[in-house]
């Protein structure tokens, strides 16, 4: 269900994913900068290890019941897909991945061939390794990754090019994707990265990352992501 260009939010719903091992109030910092946007940010949490896929999506797909869009962070945006790949008719229009390893996750794969990594990854293990099959939905799919090897994940898996230390950009390519950008952030940057905040509000407006404003690989001031802002105390 695509739709044209917007001005700003205009008080449509966006659902916030967080990603392995976060609460969703790690969305915080993007909530409060949709709602600045005029969107109407809902965090959505869920329990990746002790409940898989196959728990978590039909609560998602509750979720996602009410016309808006998505904004999720790693695991969550194979969650989003999957969910969205299983009901095709939820009322989702956009979708903006957030250093998701759409493509399967290398990291992963070495995490989970080790007993304590495969425990550490829980019921989620083989979505992460595998990823989600070509994207083929109404949605409209964007991805912001970042290249800033900065993370725990290089100590797991052998990254094939550019990284952001849990996630390498090659993974983060499907086929199907309406946009994809990459900038120098880490994956948990990607949680505070004023850019990747701009570029995800971009996509949500009209479908594609914008290059106008700050370009893209580079925060207003030209910091990386370690010096991004902190999120704000409360929404």
């Amino acid at each position: 269900m695509h739709r044209g260009p917007a001005a700003d939010g205009g008080g449509r719903r966006v659902l916030l994913l967080p990603g392995l091992w976060m609460p969703r109030a790690s969305m915080r910092w993007h909530a409060h900068r949709l709602r600045k946007a005029g969107y109407v940010p809902h965090l959505f949490g869920y329990a990746p290890v002790t409940r898989g896929p196959d728990a978590v999506i039909p609560a998602l797909a509750e979720a996602m019941r009410a016309p808006g869009d998505v904004v999720a962070h790693s695991l969550g945006g194979l969650l989003a897909l999957r969910t969205l790949q299983h009901h095709p008719d939820l009322p989702v229009g956009r979708v903006v991945c957030l250093g998701s390893p759409l493509a399967g996750s290398a990291a992963a794969t070495g995490l989970a061939s080790r007993a304590l990594g495969a425990a550490c990854l829980g019921r989620s293990a083989d979505l992460l390794r595998t990823g989600c099959p070509a994207w083929r939905g109404q949605a409209q799919v964007g991805v912001v990754a970042g290249e800033q090897p900065l993370g725990l994940g290089q100590f797991f898996g052998r990254f094939p090019g550019p990284n952001d230390g849990t996630v390498a950009v090659a993974e983060t390519c499907l086929p199907g994707l309406a946009d994809h950008a990459v900038i120098p952030t880490s994956h948990s940057g990607l949680l505070f990265s004023e850019v990747a905040a701009q570029l995800a509000l971009s996509f949500l407006g009209g479908g594609r990352f914008a290059a106008s404003g700050p370009s893209v690989g580079e925060d207003r001031a030209g910091r990386g992501v370690a010096d991004s802002a902190r999120p704000p105390a409360g929404l």
